[in-house]
């Protein structure tokens, strides 16, 4: 019965103050809790999902805070594009958003997008090329254009290499904004239980 809109939980994140708090305690997370200043839990959802080597290598966890908080444009290579990025700032995040973007612009099916993002998981080169054509044929059909549709693609495969799904870093999600809403409301009890379950764990 815990609310996902509690400010005092949103105003402890902003802070850093994550010590605790589960998948969101490391240094580097704390930092990007302040760059990014979360206050929506679909801002946790895309803070998990995006604090892995594969988006932080590519900087892609730079780019969203930046169009969150207003120092750079949201945009959208295509209007339809809108609905299914608007929760990420027009920044691909998620698995999901490759198989949708698969179908809405290249007019893919269910079972094609699924495929193809098992192909961008696995680095299957060959399989990720010869899909490129089917998608550029279906954004023609569409009246796409062409030379953002072909730029479009060779981003998703690129992220489809290291993507997360959306689903499991919602679960995460869920469980670090729950630990942070304690440490946030009942601070002292929730900092002596956590210190308790790790009495015997000393290296921690």
């Amino acid at each position: 019965r815990i609310g996902l809109d509690d400010p005092a939980t949103y105003q402890l994140l902003r802070s850093g103050r994550s010590l605790g708090v589960f998948q969101l305690e490391s240094a580097g997370m704390q930092k990007l809790l302040c760059d990014m200043q979360p206050d929506t839990f679909t801002d946790i959802i895309a803070l998990i999902a995006l604090y892995r080597p594969g988006p932080l290598n590519m900087g892609m966890h730079e780019e969203f805070v930046k169009r969150k908080t207003g120092q750079n444009e949201v945009k959208y290579d295509f209007p339809e594009l809108e609905p299914i990025l608007k929760d990420t700032y027009g920044v691909i995040v998620y698995q999901e958003q490759v198989m949708q973007i698969s179908r809405v612009i290249g007019g893919f099916t269910m079972a094609e997008a699924d495929n193809l993002r098992k192909a961008m998981g696995k680095k299957i080169t060959d399989k990720i090329a010869s899909m490129k054509g089917k998608f550029l044929t279906g954004a023609k059909e569409r009246k796409f254009d062409h030379r953002i549709a072909e730029d479009l693609y060779e981003r998703m495969a690129q992220f489809g290499e290291y993507g997360f799904n959306k689903s499991h870093s919602a679960a995460y999600a869920l469980i670090s904004y729950r630990t942070a809403w304690l440490k946030a409301n009942y601070p002292v009890e929730y900092l002596a239980a956590l210190l308790t379950s790790k009495k015997d764990k000393t290296e921690n």
